[in-house]
């Protein structure tokens, strides 16, 4: 896209910031919907947590007795890259809660992202890679945008704005109410390790030498698990999504400065203490990803709040744009994980309501910014979920530009169809689970 092009955007035009996968879902919703849609990016890669976080294994698309609640855009890209790499889906209809973490979907990260870049070209999304937001501010009933980008600043006009920063930068910066917690949940900075077998570590001696290590200040708790005290978790997952980066909000560019220096000076403390135990010798660690993953730093104030009630209770809104399936899992600097889990059939809903910031014109969010208390956000921060209120935000934002209203007076039956008619999936929707074959085709039954 060029500068010129930049310039003169006008007309239908929604534009989405940050290709998480929730952008991702936005803008390619938003341009099927029939929007001018420009998709603005930070890195040079979409997929954000999947891609430059390194936790590649999306989330869970299928609930209890393999009963799929999370379709359309989020699971078209991930079928189709299980499809690309002939890989195996997990087995759905054996769904249990305590081992819920083995229904995720592991993906080809490297598969993903140039899949996303090509629905992205096949739907007509304009995209701006290595571009930030720089100032959003409404100017006679539209948006007037000022984006960074490596050649200087550039302005564009759009009717709908859609934040999918996962840390809210653009309703800040717009100027809207956000809920900031005291204390976040920890970030974690996802590595791969080889060159040791965790099987034949003799974990006894390598506790003696954490304690002592500890003692001197060489190691923490949090560099080799969750929680407080020695922990086998870092090995066990060679080192992927492992650890804990406490005490720092990665939501603005100081707090995420700090993160990933905090989070690279602890794999470098516990490259250099496994390094010098027996069994280690050999020790490699490798980026999966090149960021700090951050799990919380900021949500909306929203015309409509999902509490953990609402979400545990399985509470259907009048206005549900999105199903969630994950059990409430708080990561906790001392506690490790403080997990809720849902009620045996119960599955969780999102409403309009929650991505839309309180006071707000022709602005959304969507992904783990969405309204919500803390405890309700610790499962709607997943990104199979993220994937799901990204495709309701575009989706409402390209009707409601094209109609010229606010995205919270769009008729829902409007909104509702459109989103059915790509394969969203709805409490009301006919039941959809995998077919006996495992092959990963989905087969639709009717109840």
């Amino acid at each position: 896209m060029t500068n010129a092009s930049i310039e003169k955007s006008v007309g239908n035009t929604v534009v989405v910031i940050g290709a998480g996968v929730a952008g991702c879902c936005a803008a390619i919703q938003a341009a099927r919907s029939g929007a001018k849609c420009i998709l603005v990016e930070k890195n040079g890669i979409s997929g954000g947590t999947l891609s430059v976080g390194g936790v590649s294994c999306p989330g869970l698309f299928f609930a209890w007795g393999g009963r799929q609640v999370i379709g359309g855009i989020g699971w078209e890209l991930v079928s189709e890259t299980l499809k690309i790499c002939n890989a195996a889906v997990p087995d759905f209809t054996k769904f249990n809660m305590k081992n819920f973490w083995h229904f995720q979907v592991p993906v080809n990260p490297v598969v993903f992202t140039a899949l996303c870049d090509r629905k992205f070209q096949e739907a007509g999304v304009e995209l701006l890679y290595h571009t930030m937001l720089a100032g959003a501010k409404r100017k006679n009933g539209r948006w007037q945008i000022t984006l960074c980008g490596k050649d200087g600043l550039h302005k564009l006009e759009a009717n709908m704005l859609i934040d999918c920063t996962g840390d809210a930068n653009a309703v800040r910066q717009a100027g809207f109410a956000l809920s900031i917690p005291e204390e976040c949940q920890p970030g974690t900075y996802s590595v791969r390790c080889s060159g040791y077998d965790p099987e034949r570590v003799d974990y006894e001696a390598l506790q003696k030498a954490y304690l002592t290590a500890e003692a001197n200040g060489e190691i923490f708790p949090a560099d080799l698990g969750w929680g407080s005290g020695f922990s086998s978790l870092f090995l066990e997952r060679h080192g992927e999504n492992a650890n804990h980066i406490n005490g720092i909000n990665g939501g603005d560019s100081a707090g995420k400065t700090r993160m990933e220096i905090a989070g690279r000076a602890s794999l470098l403390r516990a490259y250099r203490f496994l390094k010098r135990n027996p069994g280690f010798e050999h020790l490699e660690m490798r980026y999966t990803g090149i960021e700090c993953g951050v799990r919380e730093s900021r949500t909306i104030i929203g015309e409509e709040s999902v509490s953990a009630e609402d979400y545990r209770s399985g509470k259907v809104w009048p206005e549900t744009v999105a199903q969630a399936f994950y059990p409430m899992d708080l990561h906790d600097a001392e506690r490790g994980i403080v997990k809720i889990d849902l009620p045996e059939g119960v599955v969780g809903t999102v409403p309009r309501g929650a991505l839309i910031p309180k006071g707000s014109s022709c602005l959304l969010a969507a992904g783990r910014i969405i309204a919500c208390d803390r405890m309700a956000n610790a499962a709607l921060r997943i990104q199979a979920v993220c994937m799901a209120t990204g495709q309701a935000a575009g989706a409402l934002a390209a009707l409601s530009a094209e109609r010229g209203c606010e995205p919270g007076a769009l008729s829902y039956e409007l909104l509702r169809k459109e989103l059915s008619d790509n394969h969203v999936i709805f409490p009301e929707s006919p039941t959809i689970t995998q077919g006996e074959n495992r092959n990963g085709e989905i087969q639709i039954h009717h109840d």
